[in-house]
């Protein structure tokens, strides 16, 4: 999907941002953003080496780094800023940053190892430069989605659906397939339908194993009655999605109904609370206590939701020990579970964009309860 995205608005949002930081020790000169993600955000670059210096004062003085393996490369996806050819990317632009005056320089301290940071602090040992430590500041532009990225989680959740449709119309969940085969051929209908990639290791969990929340497919032979839980998703243009279906073999037991209309319900609550300004907790709380009043608090084990986009899982989280709001234009999962150990756990996933109104649900998979 050819979408250009607006890395150098991206990049003068994040200027602001350096604009209004100020404490004691004054204000922040440039920063330097060395996670990869955020490099891509900020200015399109795919390389597996490279930062960005952002100047807080002039758009001119903004700078990529990355090495000689990606000359050609980062020409082509990065013709708006100079590059700066070195190996060592964030030790070079700090020199830059140095040499054109700046005195307080921000960095990522959530992307800085504790070896890198000592090797900078010397090379500016004795020098006018302050070194500053700074985390998430990247990652909350990033929770708001402008209208490129959402098209394409929405392309990426739409492949998502056609693949599932595609594999249940083949006959691939049927009693006899195993988890491993199931999982290797839906990530192949993602990949035919057009995806970039997989999001992540595709969740194919049978029986017994779909009480296990993160349960990695093995040569586990799927079988009538089993619950079988998928959660998979697909990468268009970077972005992600996230889905997670429910299904019953054969025939259905009238714990499984139960549990999984307990699951449905709260999914519903969860998605009826997302509204720009909610508080993060109290989103989690519309689903959790809906499965805490049944009795199975103690069978819901992880938070209900995550933010997704460049990340499959990224800002906002949203869970019980979550702190802040949830932004309008959000693109969030909702995915409340509940898991009886040794029985089998039901999850119901949506990926959905936080709008004004009614949240954007993306991944339209029927959610009523299917034995196949």
């Amino acid at each position: 999907m050819p979408i250009i995205h607006d890395t150098a608005g991206r990049r003068d949002r994040l200027r602001n941002l350096l604009r209004e930081r100020s404490d004691a020790g004054g204000p922040v000169s440039a920063f330097i953003v060395s996670d990869l993600v955020n490099v891509r955000y900020l200015t399109g670059f795919t390389g597996s080496n490279a930062a960005v210096l952002i100047d807080a004062e002039d758009p001119a003085g903004d700078r990529i780094a990355t090495d000689g393996r990606y000359l050609t490369q980062v020409a082509a996806q990065v013709p708006d800023l100079e590059a700066v050819i070195e190996r060592a990317c964030v030790p070079a632009l700090l020199e830059r940053a140095r040499t054109a005056g700046a005195g307080r320089v921000g960095f990522e301290a959530d992307a800085v190892t504790v070896a890198s940071l000592r090797a900078l602090e010397k090379s500016v040992d004795g020098a006018p430069v302050e070194l500053l430590g700074l985390t998430g500041v990247v990652q909350g532009l990033r929770e708001v989605k402008d209208a490129g990225e959402v098209a394409l989680i929405r392309a990426a959740c739409a492949i998502g659906d056609a693949a599932l449709a595609q594999i249940i119309a083949d006959g691939v969940l049927r009693a006899g397939t195993t988890e491993r085969e199931a999982a290797r051929a839906l990530e192949f209908a993602v990949y035919r339908l057009g995806a970039d990639g997989i999001a992540f290791e595709t969740i194919v969990a049978a029986g017994a194993h779909s009480a296990i929340p993160h349960h990695r497919p093995t040569g586990a032979v799927l079988a009538d009655g089993d619950l079988v839980k998928i959660d998979f998703g697909a990468v268009v243009g970077g972005y992600h999605s996230d889905m997670t279906r429910t299904f019953v073999l054969g025939r259905a037991a009238d714990w499984q109904r139960e549990i999984y209309e307990l699951v449905a319900r709260a999914q519903a609550a969860g998605r009826a609370a997302l509204r720009p300004g909610a508080d993060l907790r109290a989103v989690d709380a519309a689903a959790r206590d809906v499965i805490d009043a049944a009795g199975h608090g103690e069978h819901y084990v992880h938070g209900l939701g995550h933010g997704v986009g460049l990340q499959i899982h990224e800002a906002p989280g949203i869970g019980k020990l979550a702190a802040g709001t949830l932004p309008c234009g959000a693109a969030v999962t909702v995915e409340p579970g509940v898991y009886l150990p040794g029985w089998g756990g039901v999850r119901i996933e949506d990926t959905l964009v936080v709008s004004d109104g009614e949240p954007e649900l993306l991944t339209t998979t029927d959610k009523t309860f299917t034995v196949l």
